[in-house]
């Protein structure tokens, strides 16, 4: 088996500058020759029209000669329905297969034999092209369809060093992969040839390069499903001054979608980008384009479908349901509702359904009433809208709690999936169809998701009553049974007071809610007592404030005059300070004064002194011993 894979090349931002910048000049210079030499350029139009023509003159001179000469040489060839009478021995040169084939069959079975060539008669018809010498114009849709039938023909190295299949297999490698548009558009032209492409190994080169192109710039996939709900006049003008400095050098070129791909060769690259990390969420826009364009745009409601057409869509909705990450937020659940819808009505496989329904009950607490009403099908129909598929909805948005603790994100999303059930018992509540059970059903499910919420019973009480209106038929016991989870304790005075004149609930109910109102007036009553009370106390706290706050004046008045004596006081303590400090300095200094004077007084007369003694030391004679006997 041959197989072939080919590496990616890129090009630098560098070159693309370079490139632009010289196009742009060329382009100058086109304009001034134009200007300057207008007659000239006018008469090489003409000639390359007139070249033009004898070309396609000339091919069809060829393909004429090619299906029509005959001569002892030549052999007769279909591809596609389509006869060639072609020469046997370019042929065997070029193309090894048909050199075997010529030397062991005979004309008859030669014929018999290539009955069946996978190609079109477009294609063989630009191999016989080659064979008999003529140029060849390999273009990005029929390089992968030349690859295959040059493989198929044996037309390689081995047989001349002029094959077919190394022109093909080097252009689809510079000229195709390198290109995100090119490699989508030969990638779509395998359809028809997938399993010699799958042997030659171009299909596994185009996915790969188109993954590889998706990993480096996702945005090739298109714009998250998100960020189209955003206004395009929210960027600030930086932003726009930032973008216009990024687009100086980028052409006006717009990326080839994958929605283009037929399904069998659209889902393994979809598969495969999941696999090697591309993104979820340009994944996800790309799915959602997807089925856009081929389930939602081309479905027209009351309009007769072909049994393929509906299959073909059912098939690419449940692959759509099969690939979308499963990752929560990622697709906005009106999105999520309108493709539940469209497996309910193609058909689709009860997989497709419940991977739809889990989605949405995953954020169910995003969702509007009107999503919840999905009509319900079938000649056999009970109900208006499909009560059912609505209690699995809600089933797996309780199943959905990361954490069985109770936390404050999970009662807010309890409460808006309440505040949801309340608004869609109210819509199919006036659904003439709609049985007593199934009512009692949905009344449950909003009960209990109001649990632990501190909810008002309004919206239900609201329910009911659309729905005893509508069902004047019920009896006096079923109109119980259908208010037996109605608390009216939770309902608001004017609820209460509108239940109070309701005809239409039962006698029971009414009785309830009159004493229920009743308890509300004394509560009421109760408060106004109590607040009276209140108010009452709070004068009386006043006025001893107020007695209060004036023997604190009196004490404050007593407290100044003390602090006036004090400071009096203390103002002559320290006046007397000070002049007794005064004194004692001056005394000390006339001590100091005569120690002075009496010291040096005693130098003079050779007394020796200190600081604290002041002794004279007189001289003594010294005497000999001897001189005193």
């Amino acid at each position: 088996m041959f197989q072939l894979h080919f590496p990616e090349f890129g090009i630098s931002v560098g070159l693309l500058q370079l490139g632009f910048l010289v196009l742009q000049s060329l382009y100058r210079c086109l304009v001034r020759l134009r200007n300057s030499t207008g007659i000239l350029l006018f008469q090489k139009m003409q000639i390359q029209r007139t070249y033009k023509t004898m070309t396609n003159r000339e091919s069809r001179d060829i393909s004429s000669w090619l299906s029509k000469s005959a001569s002892p040489s030549d052999v007769q060839l279909y591809a596609g329905g389509v006869p060639f009478t072609l020469n046997k021995e370019l042929l065997a040169a070029k193309s090894s297969m048909l050199a075997s084939l010529l030397k062991e069959k005979s004309q008859e079975g030669l014929l018999h034999f290539l009955r069946d060539i996978p190609a079109n008669p477009e294609t063989f018809e630009l191999v016989a092209r080659f064979c008999h010498g003529y140029e060849l114009q390999i273009s990005t849709e029929n390089v992968a369809p030349l690859s295959c039938l040059a493989h198929y023909l044996g037309m390689t190295e081995s047989r001349s060093r002029n094959n077919l299949l190394l022109k093909t297999l080097t252009h689809f490698k510079q000229k195709i992969l390198p290109s995100w548009n090119e490699t989508i558009k030969a990638f779509q032209s395998t359809e028809n040839v997938l399993p010699q492409a799958m042997e030659l190994g171009l299909v596994d080169a185009c996915i790969e390069s188109i993954i590889t192109k998706a990993i480096n710039n996702p945005r090739l996939l298109g714009d998250p499903i998100k960020k189209m709900f955003v206004d395009d006049h929210s960027e600030d003008e930086g932003d726009v001054h930032r973008q216009n400095a990024r687009r100086l050098f980028v052409l006006d070129w717009k990326p080839e979608d994958l929605t283009t791909l037929s399904l069998q060769l659209y889902e393994p690259v979809i598969h495969e980008m999941s696999q090697r990390g591309v993104p979820s969420e340009y994944i996800t826009a790309s799915l959602c384009n997807y089925a856009k364009k081929w389930v939602f745009s081309s479905f027209t409601e009351g309009e007769k479908m072909s049994i393929y057409r509906r299959k073909s869509q059912k098939e690419i909705l449940e692959a759509v349901e099969r690939l979308l990450p499963h990752v929560q937020g990622l697709l906005p659940c009106t999105l999520l509702f309108e493709m539940l819808r469209f497996a309910i009505v193609l058909e689709a496989s009860s997989d497709c359904r419940n991977g739809f329904e889990m989605r949405i009950g995953k954020q169910l607490d995003e969702a509007k009433a009107k999503d919840l009403l999905i009509p319900s099908l079938g000649y056999a129909r009970e109900v208006q809208y499909d009560i059912d598929c609505v209690k699995r909805i809600v089933k797996h948005f309780y199943e959905s709690f990361s954490a069985p603790r109770i936390s404050a994100s999970n009662i807010a999303k309890s409460i808006a999936v309440a505040e949801l059930i309340e608004e869609f018992l109210t819509e199919v509540a006036s659904d003439i169809d709609l049985k007593v059970e199934t009512f009692i059903t949905l009344a449950e499910m909003s009960v209990a998701a109001s649990l632990g919420t501190h909810r008002s019973s309004d919206g239900l009480y609201k329910a009911i009553d659309i729905y005893l209106n509508k069902h004047r038929h019920l009896t006096e016991s079923e109109r119980e049974e259908v208010c037996q989870l109605l608390d009216c304790q939770k309902m608001s005075i004017e609820a209460c007071e509108h239940a109070g004149n309701n005809e239409r609930l039962p006698l029971r109910v009414v009785v309830q809610v009159l004493f229920v109102r009743q308890l509300q007036l004394r509560d009421t009553i109760m408060k106004e007592v109590q607040g009276f009370s209140d108010d009452k106390a709070q004068d009386d706290e006043e006025e001893e404030e107020v007695e209060h706050g004036c023997g604190e004046e009196k004490m404050r008045i007593q407290m100044e005059k003390m602090s006036k004596k004090v400071m009096e006081l203390e103002r002559k303590c320290s006046i007397m300070k000070r002049e007794i400090e005064g004194g004692c300095r001056s005394n000390a200094g006339m001590e100091k004064k005569k120690i002075s004077l009496w010291g040096e007084m005693k130098r003079k007369f050779g007394c020796i002194s200190t600081m604290h003694n002041y002794n004279c030391q007189v001289k003594k004679k010294k005497v000999h011993p001897k001189s005193l006997v």
